[in-house]
């Protein structure tokens, strides 16, 4: 099971805010006037980065292990299983085609499947993983 966040470092500068970096996404930085505000921009900030990505069809890196001093930064609920479905794909070295021949729609429903700005339903996106051999399981965790 693959967990869907990415290693960030949260770090104070001089003028009290916390500024946030991640491992997977260099050019992605973010931060906020306390620690609470700078994981709800670093959630915003890597959702905002993976679909740029994905829009662009370039690699999304998996997330690499977290490090001593990183904190999780979780994948926001709109694009995570867009990006397992991005990934499986790949993974499976198919194309848009091949995926809505296998599950009986055109091909545009595919590329708005994997489009960030499309609302696909979840129950669409549930459907392609479980034809491609994966589900989705969400899981909730308390606030640390």
């Amino acid at each position: 099971m693959l967990a869907f966040s990415y290693p960030a470092t949260f770090r104070k500068d001089p003028a009290g805010r916390f500024l946030v970096q991640f491992t997977d996404f260099p050019r992605a930085a973010t931060d906020g006037a306390s620690l609470p505000e700078a994981m709800e921009e670093a959630i915003d900030c890597l959702g905002s980065s993976i679909a740029f990505l994905l829009a662009h069809k370039q690699e999304v890196p998996k997330p690499a292990a977290l490090k001593r001093g990183q904190k999780p930064v979780p994948v926001p609920l709109w694009i995570g299983p867009k990006l397992a479905l991005y990934w499986r794909i790949r993974e499976l070295g198919l194309n848009n085609s091949e995926l809505a021949r296998r599950l009986g729609v055109r091909e545009t429903i595919i590329r708005r499947m994997l489009d960030p700005d499309h609302a696909t339903k979840p129950e669409k996106l549930q459907a392609a993983l479980k034809l491609l051999g994966q589900t989705v399981v969400l899981a909730v965790e308390d606030a640390a």
